[in-house]
């Protein structure tokens, strides 16, 4: 039996797009941070020097990645209206977009942090070392996820087309 996403599911799903977007925040104060070598709130406080490592580009990659994966995560807990899947269909999707967004968003700021790229396992053309060959590892549970959620997402969609009357 098929139905349209459970109302809980779709306001975890919300809820967690909004965890990201607030997760943007916190990286977005550390790549102003990065950016300034301090901490600059004047008129609220003085400047305060601080370091943080990491180059403007694997700062912003971080700050898009949650921001793109809240707003996706959002996105599907409104559009699970037009999923029509099994209970379990569903639970996998659920489970499936949530890892997606945040294993691929954490490590990312992973790789802000330790100057990494994890792309490849022992770094590639990019350089290696432990964190690089983690944070690699950390990307295969997503990579397979986002396919999982395109596959139940187009059946889900075609199933509710289907139950539609054509115009």
């Amino acid at each position: 039996m098929t139905a349209t996403m459970p109302e809980r599911t779709r306001v975890l799903l919300f809820l967690n797009g909004v965890g990201l977007l607030v997760f943007a925040l916190f990286v977005g104060w550390q790549w102003f941070i990065a950016l300034l070598g301090a901490l600059v709130a004047w008129p609220l406080l003085p400047p305060i020097e601080m370091h943080i490592p990491g180059d403007a580009r694997a700062w912003r990659m971080v700050h898009m990645e949650a921001i793109t994966h809240g707003l996706l995560l959002m996105a599907w807990s409104l559009g699970g209206a037009f999923l029509r899947l099994g209970p379990r269909q569903h639970r996998w999707f659920f489970w499936s977009a949530v890892t997606t967004a945040w294993l691929f968003t954490v490590p990312a700021w992973f790789n802000a942090l330790f100057g990494t790229r994890g792309l490849a396992w022992g770094g590639g053309p990019f350089g290696g070392g432990t964190a690089n060959d983690i944070i690699f590892l950390m990307g295969w549970p997503p990579l397979i996820a986002v396919h999982v959620v395109a596959v139940l997402a187009v059946i889900g969609l075609v199933r509710t087309l289907r139950t539609l009357p054509r115009a």
